[in-house]
């Protein structure tokens, strides 16, 4: 006989058996249903990179055309390679250029002068010019260059040049110097070592003795690789060199600075100076070596004086900065070791240089 069971007077609709949820696995869950990405962000995303990409590429064309601009000259009349600094104001109708010349001359100051004094000759404001040097010279071509550049300003404008010595102005820095009408030093500089250098390494028993390295140089003609770093100097390699060299350009110091000092100094004269001594500003001016001694001041004034100035405007030439340069790796880095730098250490190299041991 079936009984039903009644019904529980708390659970109104009791589950049936069938309803009733099996045993459910420890860790279980059940799944999430997905969720729809809405397209607002996708288009949010997407119009952030084309305005990233519209960004970078507008920034690219403002540094080419910044870098095109600072590069090309931007007047006929002047040329933009150097910036004026003005050292002492005054009108612009009465103005003296400075032009330094510093550090040991190599090619890189000899085109640097070139540029500067061919902007003093485009410039119809510049009534002189000061040639300020500081330098214990360096290589013959690039002195010689400098000294003709400042002679062909002297003829082709008739303007005066007048030479400023401080520190040190010897050996290349007095060729330099000579070329200018007037030429005067500070109290306290060294000038002369009028006479010419050369040196180079020999590596020859470091090579074979200490590194087992032996050279092999092939040559048609005995004279083709003296000197050699690979090999020892010998009394007949002097000499050679002695009369291919250092005789022709130290003859040419002599005439430069004879013609220099033309009316001043006679070639007996300097002849006896140019045994490659140094000379303080007083002996300097005692050997008739230069005209006066002062200060910039006094370079200025004497300028002045020559070119009929009164409150002359000086200025100064210096490199203005080329972005363009930098962006097309046009500038070598000082420590670059290529093979123009290889061959400058292992070449010997004629020299009007003071180097402190002469």
């Amino acid at each position: 006989m079936d009984f039903e069971t009644p019904p529980h007077p708390d659970i109104p609709n009791p589950p049936r058996p069938d309803q009733i949820p099996t045993a459910i696995p420890f860790g279980y869950q059940p799944p999430r249903p997905e969720r729809k990405k809405g397209i607002g962000w996708r288009i949010f995303w997407g119009i952030v990179l084309f305005l990233s990409i519209l960004t970078n590429l507008f920034l690219l064309a403002a540094i080419f055309t910044m870098g095109v601009f600072l590069s090309s000259s931007t007047t006929h009349i002047r040329t933009s390679q150097f910036e004026e600094i003005v050292l002492v104001d005054g009108p612009r109708n009465r103005t003296i250029v400075v032009i330094n010349i510093d550090d040991v001359i190599d090619p890189v100051m000899s085109d640097r002068f070139q540029r500067q004094i061919k902007q003093a000759v485009e410039d119809t404001s510049v009534k002189a010019v000061i040639v300020r040097v500081s330098s214990p010279g360096g290589y013959v071509s690039s002195s010689d260059q400098i000294n003709d550049e400042i002679k062909r300003f002297r003829e082709k404008t008739g303007k005066p040049v007048v030479a400023f010595m401080q520190t040190v102005a010897a050996s290349g820095g007095y060729y330099t110097a000579v070329a200018c009408e007037k030429i005067i030093a500070e109290p306290t500089v060294i000038t002369g070592s009028i006479g010419v250098i050369m040196s180079h390494l020999v590596l020859q028993d470091l090579l074979e003795e200490k590194l087992g390295i032996n050279p092999v140089v092939i040559k048609r003609d005995e004279k083709k690789d003296w000197p050699s770093m690979f090999s020892r100097t010998t009394d007949e390699q002097i000499q050679y060199l002695q009369d291919k060299l250092i005789q022709p350009a130290y003859r040419r110091f002599l005439d430069v600075v004879a013609e220099g000092r033309q009316g001043i100094l006679t070639e007996e004269e300097i002849r006896a100076l140019a045994d490659g001594s140094i000379y303080s500003a007083p002996e300097a001016l005692d050997r008739r070596l230069i005209d006066e001694i002062g200060y910039f001041r006094d370079a200025v004034a004497l300028t002045e004086r020559m070119a009929g100035l009164r409150g002359a405007r000086v200025i100064e030439y210096r490199q203005r900065f080329a972005l363009w340069q930098y962006l097309t790796a046009e500038e070598k880095t000082p420590f670059a070791l290529d093979r123009s730098t290889i061959h400058d250490w292992t070449t010997p190299q004629l020299m009007y240089l003071w180097d402190g041991r002469e």
